[in-house]
C-alpha cells in the first residue's frame, strides 16, 4: 500500500498552507496519507516529536515523506532512524542548522546527522528552497542539504517560505510539488 506522511512546521497544523491540497491530491492518487498535529508544534522538540512518529508513522518501500520548516528537519531525524529505505522525500523550506536570526537553541534539530544512514533510508530526496525565505530556511540551507545528501535540489526565486502567515504567503495550493509527486 502506497503512503505519504506529511510534516508542518513550527506552529502550524495539518491544515496550513498547501498540506491540505497535497493531501487530497496523494488520496485521488491511491496513497494513505497521515498528517499528524505534532505534539509541541510552537516548540518543535525532536525528543517529544521524533518517537510520536516512529511509534504512529507506518514506513515502506511505498513511503513518501513531506517536511515542510521545521518538519524537514524531523524528516531527517526520521531517515535517520527507520530501517527501511523508503520511496521518496521532499524537504520544502528546510534547514539543518540552526538558524542565524534565532535567538534560543532548536530543539528539533540534531546536534549531527549521519547523512550515510539518511540518504541509505531514502531512494529519491528533493530539497525545495526559496533564495529569499524570510526565515533563513533558504538556498544556502538547501545546498547545504544537498551537499551532504545528494538528491534533487529545486531553488524557488522569490517564493519566500512558501506558507506563512506572519509573511502574508498563504500558499494553498503547491502545483510544483504535485508534479514532483
Amino acid at each position: 500500500m502506497k503512503n505519504a506522511i506529511i510534516f508542518h512546521g513550527t506552529s502550524c497544523s495539518p491544515n496550513s498552507y498547501w498540506l491540505p491540497n497535497i493531501k487530497t491530491y496523494l488520496e485521488t492518487r491511491g496513497y494513505e496519507v497521515w498528517v499528524p498535529q505534532l505534539p509541541g508544534s510552537d516548540t518543535p522538540d525532536l525528543k517529544i516529536q521524533l518517537p510520536y512518529v516512529l511509534e504512529n508513522g507506518q514506513f515502506s518501500e511505498h513511503t513518501v515523506l513531506i517536511g515542510h520548516s521545521a518538519g524537514c528537519p524531523l524528516s531527517l531525524s526520521v531517515l535517520e532512524n527507520i530501517d527501511v529505505q523508503i520511496h521518496k522525500a521532499v524537504l520544502v523550506a528546510g534547514y539543518a542548522r540552526p538558524k542565524s536570526d534565532d535567538p534560543g537553541p532548536e530543539l528539533i534539530l540534531q546536534e549531527k546527522y549521519d547523512w550515510g544512514k539518511i540518504r541509505q533510508n531514502v531512494r529519491e530526496i528533493i530539497f525545495i528552497n526559496s533564495d529569499n525565505d524570510p526565515w533563513g530556511c533558504n538556498d544556502r540551507e538547501g545546498y547545504y542539504m544537498f551537499e551532504n545528501l545528494g538528491g534533487t535540489l529545486i531553488i524557488r526565486h522569490g517564493e519566500g517560505h512558501m506558507g506563512s502567515d506572519t509573511f502574508n504567503q498563504p500558499y494553498k495550493e503547491f502545483p510544483l510539488l504535485e508534479k514532483l509527486l
